[in-house]
């Protein structure tokens, strides 16, 4: 019956309720808000790149009114899910201090987080032919999207803010099919071409003009040990002037790509390469069976062994 198995489900939840911490929020705290935390991101975006996701008439008759009014607006914003996020925490003894200084670093950086979007959006632009200007990059290309995210939730991260952004990096992640922990290191003119199904582990270290393709993997050679690795280097080292091909897989915090290296496609690297090196994967044994004249149609497409 309905009635008895509604009331059964309730008494067997209430048990785990009240029997497991980690159902119940923790007495006079809360989570910050995905919501918040994605409006932030989107709101920022307008900041970084005006004009292009939104149209705000101030913008026109006064640039600094229009990076004032919305920078006011942000500050309170994320002073607020900083705050919330330290409280639950609970490791800060002032926290509302703790936030103000925290959102205080981090607007002081936009300037150069914007600098370092330009650099983002010429690598674009530079490495792909198909571009037809840096402002269909800006627009169109999750890429540089989720680079954008990488580079506000990397502040964070370095501020030891619990939460926000492995929140936005998981948005960007949702959105674009790219993994980028906050956690990472990219240095300049930093591109990724396609993007889909790339994956970019805590502790790896990319440097400047660094190019990747879809599918490509820079992750840890084992998580056997789980926590335990927590704070060890697991992922790679990618030097300067890199590009890494399509499906291919570096592995390990040992493992260092030199400068001006090439990785081929469908590579699986699990040991360091020396500078000026290109790495590619024995290319399979491809099979052409030529149908006979008289084959009917309708067989032309039947693999055969």
């Amino acid at each position: 019956m309905k009635k008895d198995t509604i009331k059964e489900v309730v008494e067997k939840l209430n048990r785990n309720y009240l029997t497991e911490e980690l159902f119940m929020p923790k007495k006079g705290r809360r989570l910050p808000e995905r919501a918040a935390v994605i409006e932030i991101i989107r709101d920022l975006r307008q900041i970084i790149f005006p004009g292009y996701f939104g149209k705000d008439s101030a913008l026109e008759l006064d640039t600094a009114y229009y990076a004032g009014y919305r920078i006011n607006h942000l500050y309170d914003a994320l002073k607020e899910q900083i705050t919330i996020a330290l409280r639950y925490q609970g490791k800060e003894e002032n926290v509302e201090q703790k936030a103000q200084e925290v959102t205080d670093r981090f607007f002081s950086r936009i300037p150069d987080i914007q600098n370092l979007m330009l650099k983002d959006v010429q690598a674009g632009f530079d490495g792909d032919p198909a571009a037809q200007s840096r402002e269909e990059i800006i627009f169109s290309y999750p890429g540089l999207f989720a680079v954008y995210v990488y580079r506000i939730a990397h502040v964070l991260y370095g501020e030891k803010i619990p939460f926000i952004p492995r929140i936005m990096s998981e948005y960007a992640h949702g959105r674009t099919g790219i993994d980028i922990n906050p956690g990472a290191r990219i240095g300049e003119y930093f591109f990724i071409d396609h993007g889909t199904g790339i994956v970019i582990g805590e502790t790896t270290e990319i440097g400047d003009y660094v190019k990747l393709y879809q599918g490509v993997t820079l992750g840890a050679l084992s998580t056997r040990n789980g926590q335990k690795l927590a704070g060890l280097k697991r992922h790679p080292t990618i030097g300067n002037h890199v590009t890494i091909y399509s499906n291919s897989t570096v592995l390990g915090g040992d493992t260092v790509i030199g400068e001006h290296c090439i990785i081929g496609g469908n590579t699986f690297i699990t040991e360091s390469v020396p500078p000026y090196t290109k790495v590619s994967a024995k290319s399979p044994e491809l099979i052409f069976k030529t149908p006979k004249e008289n084959q009917e149609k309708k067989n032309l497409w039947e693999w055969e062994n």
